[in-house]
């Protein structure tokens, strides 16, 4: 007989459908009838994550209270797993001259590896398996997606599964003009006892997720969504997620 397992999922942001990706997850999650998840629309709920093997998180412009990301880390340097999925690393603040991603929750962000600071414009790129070895890449070769590619910055050391490249011109961002930069698309980093998995791909938007700028987005976006590979990726990531230990 299968032992409980308790998770906690956080899935909400800016720009996204997070409806879309929350049902999507949850699904996978449902796959496993032992795991018995709680659903959130932040951070707060912190009693009920240290309850928890592990925490999923789908976001975008979503920071934990300081109270929280402190929490958080004490959680995970006791063994916590955290999946992160796409823009879980996130800070966007409109400006005059674009998009900007300050520096303001280092905490956060040393935390988690990488700080988001900009993307191209949607479009295809090939994703380069690094460590052939990993359980999270065993059997996978190097494919093509078309997806939002983020670019990041390194904030902490990590352990890089998957990576592309990137040179140009990231449209509308403050951070606009790149030299050629290796982009890490799946990595690990460890807290303590504890391990986070950062999963860079997953964009999606539907037609009524830029409220503000458009009222009726003409051309929803599944990105990775579509690719067999990804959700591989994330069915490795739950059940990396639901073993005791690394």
């Amino acid at each position: 007989m299968a032992e409980r397992i308790d998770a906690h999922f956080v899935a909400a942001g800016k720009y996204h459908d997070i409806d879309f990706a929350r049902l999507e997850i949850l699904k996978l999650l449902a796959e496993h009838p032992q795991i018995r998840t709680t659903v959130a629309c932040d951070y707060a709920d912190t009693e009920r994550l240290s309850q928890c093997r592990f925490l999923v998180t789908y976001t975008c412009d979503l920071m934990p209270g300081e109270p929280e990301a402190a929490a958080i880390r004490s959680w995970l340097e006791q063994g916590g797993k955290w999946l992160a999925l796409h823009g879980t690393n996130s800070i966007l603040r409109f400006t005059e001259t674009g998009v900007d991603c300050p520096d303001e929750r280092s905490d956060v962000m040393e935390m988690l590896g990488t700080q988001f600071k900009a993307h191209p414009p949607i479009g295809p790129f090939t994703v380069e398996v690094v460590d052939k070895d990993h359980e999270f890449t065993r059997g996978i070769d190097d494919f093509e997606v078309v997806d939002e590619l983020y670019l990041s910055k390194t904030t902490a050391e990590i352990d890089t599964l998957m990576q592309t490249r990137f040179e140009g011109e990231a449209t509308g961002f403050v951070d606009a003009d790149w030299p050629e930069t290796v982009v890490p698309i799946l990595y690990t980093r460890d807290i303590g006892e504890g391990r986070i998995v950062y999963n860079t791909l997953g964009h999606c938007r539907g037609h009524y997720d830029l409220p503000d700028m458009e009222p009726f987005y003409a051309h929803p976006e599944r990105c990775a969504w579509d690719y067999p590979v990804y959700y591989d990726l994330l069915r490795r990531g739950l059940g990396w997620a639901m073993r005791t230990g690394d």
